[in-house]
């Protein structure tokens, strides 16, 4: 957290400042002085900043922060955090957000560095936040936070494990909420594409008052997204899945007509009628399944919040903050893809309990396996598309008590405590009991086998059913902590901060009793439940050992109750080489615990995108299980940054950063890549085929990717940052550009850089944000772009074209009491490069604009 300071600094203090302020994605918007003041910041003679518990008296920290404030957000027009968090040029992968349709449940997270949702901490202003989402999850929804709430997000770009413990590997995501307002402001904002779908729109309402000695901030906000078709968009590649409405029989579809041609929608489009009545013919065409799929999911987000801030008397000072988020959400997918293995007939055999193979069957290649069944595969559109359903609810309360000592210099000491709560029900229309399936084949195959639509609801009634499951994160965290000065050496004096912390984690998941029992056509899943505890002790030191030369150490000892305990440490150091020029360098160790789900989860079915090099399987999507285990021990890592903040002083309002990064971890908790699994055991490998649990000649029945620790990671790159305010032609201008290339990443002995796949998402060699700002009195105007470089296709090895977008806004100052704002995203229309295995029409809508041309606009009242 940074709060504004009396303390008088160098012309590089005040470009480090600008540096941090202005490096965003985007220009900060600038509101009028006298009106619309989202944040009254208390003049403090310190400052705490996010990455280290020392209160400073100057940001000239080792550690590079990048700092977004709520007039940005406004500006760029984001719906909500995770949108604004994924346009930052130091995110990669594939983050879950709006855009994930398959098996994200609604929740929206973060990927630092492309390093996993879970190896980014989540604070909510400077404590942790519960984990959130449908049960047992290993990261924050950021769903679970409004943006109407946020006065700033602060993003820590190096490994914090030795300040905040686990989970911040890749680095620390703070968010910052309105606090010490006072009066009422009520914003409405909201928008659409240019297809006229997609809207989106967020009411918000924020009242405050002061006391003689406190202020009290209440606020409130309702948003609500609409989704988008994949279909809808004419760049979309058709689906061509193997499950078809007619039904088949491995590679084989009944035709009654002796040769009918399915269409894209799965229907007769074409028939040639032949006397000799039905046949079974090879399937050839597959079934698009995206007109049923979406590119963004609808929601519905309730949130209530509040903050206080109380001087109770004696130098002793009360704060709190309260948010609770209600989440109401859905996706949708094809309807249910049936695989079912049906016994058949032998000679004799009541028919009632298997499937009889007639002649025409027979004529037409189907025979029974060594097993004695036969693979029936049908698209279960008779009942309807499946429909996902999430209602979450998520509940954090923090309090803290801050005091101060009259010992040598003084000394400031704290004590907090922090509770969240999730809890959520989740479900998912028209899915299939594959054993009651099976039942009703047996009973009477001709309808099922006849290619014809199914028209009788009581025999679709009796197979159908609704998946109901819940599940939920609980967070206890008390702290406490002491912060002061030790004594003085010629270049100043030496600051500390101790402390100790308890944390109690927990989860639980309960999927749906026919989903565990392994009776669905959906891929069948284990219970989760457990928790964890920790007890931590931690320490820092600032030391100035010249006028020049500032050093920063951390210490933190962690002690669990699941794999054991582990020591982290961090070294910082920042040099004033000029008056225009600062060098800083960390390096850091950190770690990351098992969670939960990792620990507990059991086995968990997925339908992965994979390549079968056998040609056994008949459809992209293969069933994959995912295995947990109870004696993973924590990830470590190791991270390196070194950089420079330069402010030239023959060119006024101008500055810039240049940053070095790279971290590596080891004993990672990862499943191995399972296409490269697949790949070396087709090639002779025996051992990838063990690990994977691959069957003699490419049967992938019981395909498996467990959890394990040895896994690795290891990344690095350069960011850039440039920021420069001026006049000109009677204008206020402001320019920043942001930058990250990316020189490195590996994973698991792949080379993921500058490639974009389906699974594992994007990871971009060059990303760069641009904009310039023209504004007068109580107008501005903003133009800015995002730049996703040229990459390789990660399965297949061609190009992935670039893109830019180009981003427009304007805001406009009636008088003190209203403000307007308009803008327009993806200017041109730009359409998403093409993916081979994407994992929606035919690309990945976590990394590129599936949407399309959106425009918003919003208006702000302040009484």
């Amino acid at each position: 957290m940074i709060r504004t300071s009396l303390h008088s600094s160098s012309k590089l203090s005040q470009a480090i400042k600008l540096g941090l302020i202005a490096s965003v994605s985007t220009t900060a918007f600038t509101v009028s002085n006298t009106a619309f003041a989202q944040e009254e910041t208390a003049k403090v003679e310190r400052i705490s900043v996010t990455g280290s518990r020392i209160q400073r008296q100057d940001m000239e920290t080792a550690s590079p922060v990048t700092i977004i404030d709520a007039a940005t957000i406004k500006a760029e027009g984001f719906t909500s955090v995770d949108q604004l968090l994924q346009a930052q040029t130091s995110m990669a992968g594939a983050a879950m957000g709006s855009s994930t349709n398959n098996g994200s449940d609604g929740v929206a997270q973060v990927d630092l560095r492309g390093m996993g949702a879970e190896r980014t901490l989540v604070l909510l202003n400077g404590r942790r936040m519960v984990n959130s989402g449908s049960g047992a999850n290993s990261a924050v929804d950021l769903n679970s936070i409004p943006v109407a709430m946020i006065a700033r997000v602060e993003i820590l770009k190096d490994g914090a494990s030795a300040v905040y413990g686990s989970d911040a590997i890749a680095g620390v995501v703070n968010i910052i909420t309105k606090k010490d307002f006072e009066g009422f402001q009520i914003d409405v904002t909201g928008g659409m594409t240019d297809k006229s779908d997609g809207e989106n729109g967020e009411i918000s309402a924020l009242y405050g008052f002061n006391t003689d000695s406190g202020n009290y901030t209440f606020g409130a906000a309702y948003s609500e997204r609409r989704g988008v078709i994949q279909s809808d968009r004419d760049w979309t590649d058709p689906g061509a899945s193997s499950f078809t409405p007619n039904g088949g029989i491995i590679g084989n579809k009944f035709d009654e007509n002796g040769n009918v041609v399915i269409g894209e929608n799965g229907k007769p489009v074409q028939e040639v009628k032949n006397n000799n009545g039905g046949t079974w013919v090879p399937q050839e065409q597959g079934y698009d399944y995206t007109q049923d799929s979406y590119y963004q999911t609808p929601s519905k987000r309730y949130s209530l919040f509040a903050n206080m801030t109380q001087e109770l008397g004696g130098d002793l000072v009360l704060t709190g903050d309260i948010l609770y988020t209600k989440r109401k959400s859905n996706q949708q997918l094809a309807a249910q893809p049936a695989n079912i293995m049906l016994d058949v007939c032998e000679p004799g055999q009541n028919t009632s309990t298997c499937v009889d193979i007639d002649s025409d069957m027979a004529t037409g290649g189907i025979v029974a396996d060594d097993n004695g069944q036969i693979n029936f595969r049908k698209r279960m559109n008779d009942v309807g598309p499946r429909i996902y359903k999430q209602d979450t609810d998520t509940m954090r309360i923090s309090a803290g008590l801050a005091g101060s000592l009259d010992i040598n210099t003084g000394m400031d000491w704290d004590v907090s405590y922090t509770y969240g709560k999730n809890k959520a029900e989740t479900s998912v229309e028209n899915s299939i009991n594959a054993s009651l399936m099976a039942d009703a084949i047996y009973a009477d195959q001709d309808p099922w086998f006849s290619g014809e639509p199914i028209t009788n609801q009581e025999m679709l009634d009796g197979v159908a059913y609704t998946e109901q499951a819940d599940g939920g994160n609980e967070q206890h965290v008390l702290s406490a902590g002491l912060t002061g000065e030790l004594f003085d050496l010629d270049a100043g004096a030496v600051a500390y901060a101790i402390g100790a912390e308890y944390r109690y984690e927990s989860g639980y998941y309960n999927p749906d009793p026919i989903v565990v029992a392994g009776e669905s056509t959906a891929a069948q899943q284990d219970p989760t439940d457990g928790n964890y505890n920790v007890m931590s002790v931690f320490q820092e030191v600032s030391v100035p050992f010249t006028d020049k030369l500032t050093g920063e150490f951390a210490l933190r000892f962690d002690d669990y109750s699941t794999f054991g305990n582990a020591s982290t440490w961090k070294i910082g150091l920042t040099y004033e080489a000029t008056d225009d020029l600062m060098i800083r360098t960390v390096a850091a160790t950190g770690f990351r615990a098992p969670s939960v789900s990792e620990l507990y989860g059991g086995n968990s079915g997925s339908y992965d995108y994979l390549t079968d090099p056998w040609g056994n399987e008949q459809d992209p999507q293969i069933l994959v299980n995912y295995t947990s285990d109870e004696d993973l021990q924590a990830e470590e890592s190791e991270s390196y940054t070194a950089g420079l903040v330069y402010s030239p002083s023959y060119v006024d309002g101008m500055s810039l950063t240049v940053d070095y990064w790279r971290f590596k971890v080891k004993n990672a908790i990862a499943r191995l890549d399972t296409q490269n699994g697949l790949t070396n055991c087709f090639k002779g490998d025996t051992t990838a085929c063990e690990a994977f649990n691959i069957g003699p000649d490419g049967d992938l029945t019981n395909l498996t990717n467990s959890l394990t620790n040895v896994g690795y990671q290891d990344t690095s790159g350069i960011d850039f940052n440039l920021a420069y305010n001026f006049e000109a032609l009677n204008l206020d201008w402001t320019v920043s550009n942001d930058t990250t290339y990316l020189l490195n990443f590996e994973q698991d002995g792949v080379d993921y850089t500058n490639t974009v796949d389906g699974n594992f998402g994007a990871y971009a060699q060059v990303r760069n944000n641009f904009s310039i700002k023209a504004s007068q009195d109580d107008w501005s105007v903003m133009y800015f772009n995002r730049y996703i470089g040229e990459m390789d296709d990660l399965a297949e090895g061609t190009k992935v074209d670039a893109v830019l977008y180009h981003n427009v806004s304007a805001t406009y100052f009636i008088n003190d009491t209203w403000m307007l704002s308009a803008g327009v995203k993806n200017l041109t229309d730009e359409e998403p490069s093409n993916v081979s295995n994407g994992s929606a029409g035919g690309t990945v809508p976590e990394v590129y604009d599936t949407v399309g041309r959106q425009y918003f606009a919003g208006v702000s009242v302040k009484f």
